[in-house]
């Protein structure tokens, strides 16, 4: 181990002659590997071979705009050298390359293999791109950045300031790979993923930097609703204003399916009750109303639609009439078929030294878990779950009081399940309260 003291110089020309007495050199190293179309190359670290260089980093300097920082694999690069992007299939131009030392910046005019330097202004180059010849275009492996594990709503202090979220967002995403900003139009939020409540702080205080103020909310939950039972009857639209008038009669059996099975509209009209032109149109119309469920306004997921009767009129009846009573008849059926409300259910893998596997163990029970198994990682466990997704709020900052900072985690989609009925009455609350907020604002 080394210690050192970067703010007042103490031991860091120790640890910097120990980097390069006991780093392996650049041509030490084996050749690293790359792609060419789907055939893989291997590129020794050679000033006079191919060029190639990752980004792996980018950095906005508010007098020169980006700078890409790459690392060059193979080959010489030289200020004004036409490169290739092979991930963009796109050229790019090499302006002034720069070699970082510390916040300084010093000129170069020429970087050779194992070197890294910054590079100016790339037009269309991004973290994670190669930048090779055109005439032998290469792809490196781009960094592996970890997925987010904590996840906030983010709410503009000033109305009107949504556009300034994405707009200073846009830079801050282009430093930092492990943050991410994502709108979510089904639930009306933007949410802004992070490594962690401290990095998102970091990130809010960079906005607050460029102007814009932002606050943090609980996000919202991606619940659905479904129905249990089978449910038959008529959806009927008549309407006569003078003139034309509109009709549309259909009978529908809704069914339901099994977990993640989707969606599927059944045609069983016979003897051409129903013109064939006008059934796609009750489809279409049991869709729509299939984007707000009964329970609480959540999408309707997992159920069969059958269309097995009705009539029409030949001058009254059209699309948009058939469309209207396709969508009256689920509204009518769906509280007659049991509706039940769906949870995004999240499958967990926490790593956690030993002796905190019973703490962890027994706070994911706590959060409606169902504990799946343990298995040995290096000097701890790692601990399998299933764990609804409205029980994570802020599970990184447990965890991390827990474990003394030493435990992580990853965290997926797995499935949707029937919320519990102790559940359900303050889930339908909160988003009668939801959309209540959403219509005010």
């Amino acid at each position: 181990a080394m210690v050192a003291s970067g703010a007042s110089n103490y031991g860091v020309r120790r640890m910097l002659d120990t980097l390069v007495e006991c780093f392996p050199s650049p041509a030490d190293l084996p050749p690293v590997k790359a792609k060419r179309d789907d055939e893989e190359v291997e590129l020794p670290a050679d000033p006079s071979g191919p060029e190639a260089a990752l980004v792996f980093k980018t950095v906005v300097e508010p007098h020169l705009g980006e700078l890409s920082l790459l690392r060059v694999f193979s080959g010489t690069l030289t200020s004004g050298m036409e490169l290739y992007n092979a991930n963009r299939r796109s050229s790019e131009k090499l302006g002034q390359l720069y070699v970082l030392l510390g916040r300084e910046r010093k000129e170069v005019a020429r970087v050779v293999a194992g070197d890294i330097a910054a590079a100016v202004k790339l037009r269309d180059t991004h973290t994670g791109d190669t930048l090779s010849s055109k005439s032998n275009p290469v792809v490196l492996d781009p960094p592996q950045f970890p997925e987010p594990v904590a996840t906030e709503a983010v709410v503009p202090k000033h109305k009107g300031d949504e556009d300034k979220i994405g707009a200073g967002m846009h830079k801050i995403m282009e430093e930092d790979p492990t943050v991410r900003l994502e709108g979510d139009p089904d639930l009306h939020q933007q949410l802004l993923h992070g490594m962690g409540e401290l990095h998102l702080e970091v990130v809010l205080e960079k906005l607050r930097e460029k102007g814009v103020e932002v606050e943090l909310k609980k996000p919202r939950i991606h619940f659905r609703e479904t129905i249990t039972r089978v449910a038959q009857g008529q959806g009927r639209y008549k309407k006569q204003t003078g003139g034309r008038g509109q009709f549309g009669d259909v009978w529908v059996k809704l069914e339901p399916r099994g977990r993640s099975e989707g969606f599927e509209f059944v045609d069983n009209i016979v003897g051409g009750v129903i013109p064939g032109k006008f059934i796609p149109a009750v489809e279409k119309g049991i869709r729509e109303a299939m984007r707000e469920g009964v329970v609480a306004g959540y999408p309707v997921v997992d159920i069969k639609a059958v269309l097995y009767d009705g009539s029409h009129h030949s001058v009254d009846s059209s699309e948009m009439a058939f469309k209207v009573a396709g969508s009256m008849a689920f509204k009518k059926l769906m509280p007659e078929a049991g509706p039940v409300l769906l949870e995004p259910i999240m499958q967990l893998e926490v790593f956690v030294p030993e002796e905190f596997t019973g703490d962890v163990m027994g706070d994911l029970s706590s959060r409606r878990g169902r504990i799946l198994g343990m298995s040995p990682h290096g000097k701890g466990q790692v601990v399998k779950a299933l764990v609804p997704a409205a029980e994570m709020y802020r599970y990184s900052a447990q965890l991390r009081s827990m474990t003394q900072g030493r435990g992580w985690f990853k965290m997926t989609f797995n499935s949707y399940e029937e919320v519990p009925r102790d559940q359900a009455d303050r889930i339908i609350q909160a988003a009668r309260a939801a959309r209540e907020e959403t219509e005010e604002s």
